[in-house]
């Protein structure tokens, strides 16, 4: 461009910017861990920031470098190109093989051992022991406890826990935890989720480790031992990572399992038994009450217990109690109830209830169970409950059916407690 004689070339404010603020090329920044350089032991970075020997060529330092290292060499103003190369070398190799990274550091192992009865439909967890825990307190130590529980389900209704054992980092428990009303199915859907944590009465407990086992692997009645290593929780999947297509599919899965465990939430389980006596004409025993039921003839219900109930109350627990109904019932005499057990959501009740009815009216009846927190001074929360008849379906429909096949027989089953039961009485 040519400028007439005597007149000064115009320069605009975007141009002058430009000129002050980019004088020449933009040097790379530098960053703060190329101050404090950490040698990494599985890179030969000694190597890479010695002079240039006598003679290489001038790009010979950082192609040696690169080769040593995880990230090619950075293209810098002319002389700095080896030098540049080797400290971004150095800080990816910082990065990738620190001591001090979270991916390499230990949390610990933990033995434990697993064995399903399926006489009793329950699963016993030995907790053992555990090695080489990392330390949570000042003192490098630490107060480790295990927690157990099943996936999915409510945390707190199924959450078991084991002692404390305090300042120590390879504790030693020998505890056997014990899950009731673990049926055939929940052994092949449920995961156990076994996690240590340390106990601070100050602060709020601290989570070390955590493994997942999928029940499905433990064969019935034959122990299975585990000795793993501790692991972080499992990151949540990123919807970036999917498609769009999965992406889709994977929300509407998610809202349509959301809804349906609204609908039907679990609230703990409950253990029944069944049991149709046909009448006798002659008892053997006159003017007691079980020989007068027997004479007449009925159904007999017994309460035996309940397992990981949801928590109703502030403190963590419930006080339950059962309730029965065998609806239709016109005269309103049909209402059990048991004893109330305080503070407890695995409740013993062993509690037997006789209903005196024949058999043809029995086929056109429903038992209806409900369980319920009391609560002193206001209302009794519901926590849940199951019907079982002949409109019944699932565990509860072969209950009934198998009730009324084997007359005289005890039948006894674990029932699914949900937020919902159709016709209940609140």
């Amino acid at each position: 461009m040519t400028v007439p004689k005597g007149k000064r070339m115009a320069i605009s404010i975007q141009e002058n910017m430009a000129i002050n603020v980019c004088p020449g090329p933009i040097q790379p920044i530098r960053q703060i861990s190329a101050y404090f350089p950490r040698v990494s032991t599985t890179s030969n970075l000694t190597d890479s920031l010695l002079p240039n020997p006598s003679g290489c060529p001038s790009g010979a330092v950082g192609e040696t470098a690169h080769e040593g290292l995880l990230s090619p060499p950075l293209v810098g103003p002319a002389g700095s190109g080896g030098t540049l190369s080797a400290m971004s070398s150095m800080d990816t190799s910082i990065e990738v093989d620190s001591c001090d990274s979270d991916d390499n550091t230990s949390l610990g192992t933990l033995e434990f051992e697993l064995l399903y009865e399926t006489a009793t439909s329950s699963l016993h967890c030995t907790v053992i022991r555990a090695k080489g825990l990392k330390p949570m307190d000042f003192n490098g130590l630490a107060d480790p406890y295990v927690k157990l529980h099943l996936l999915p389900g409510p945390c707190k209704a199924n959450k078991l826990k084991t002692k404390i054992v305090k300042n120590t980092l390879n504790p030693v428990w020998n505890e056997t935890l014990t899950y009731c009303g673990i049926t055939v199915e929940d052994m092949y859907r449920k995961t156990l989720r076994v996690s240590v944590c340390d106990e601070d009465k100050l602060t709020h407990n601290e989570f070390i480790g955590e493994s997942r086992v999928a029940l499905r692997r433990v064969k019935p009645d034959k122990p299975k031992h585990y000795n793993i290593c501790l692991e972080y929780p499992p990151p949540l999947s990123s919807p970036t990572a999917m498609s769009s297509a999965l992406r889709g599919i994977s929300c509407y899965l998610k809202e349509w399992d959301n809804e349906q465990q609204c609908n039907l939430e679990e609230r703990g389980r409950l253990l029944l038994y069944l049991q149709f006596l046909p009448p006798f004409q002659n008892p053997e025993k006159e003017g007691q009450k079980e020989a007068k039921e027997q004479a007449k003839g009925g159904l007999c219900v017994g309460v035996r217990r309940c397992a990981h109930l949801a928590a109703m109350d502030v403190n963590g627990f419930s006080d339950p109690y059962v309730k029965l109904y065998l609806k239709p019932d016109l005269k309103k005499k049909s209402k059990h109830k048991t004893g109330v057990i305080k503070k407890t959501l695995n409740p013993e009740f062993n509690e037997e209830f006789f209903y005196e009815i024949t058999f043809n009216e029995l086929s056109t009846k429903t038992l209806e169970v409900t369980v319920w927190d009391y609560d002193l001074g206001r209302s009794n929360d519901f926590i849940g409950g199951v019907s079982l008849g002949c409109n019944s379906q699932g565990d509860a429909l072969q209950h009934w059916i198998d009730c009324l096949k084997n007359k005289g027989q005890k039948v006894e089953r674990w029932h699914t407690l949900t937020n919902e039961l159709p016709g209940s009485t609140i």
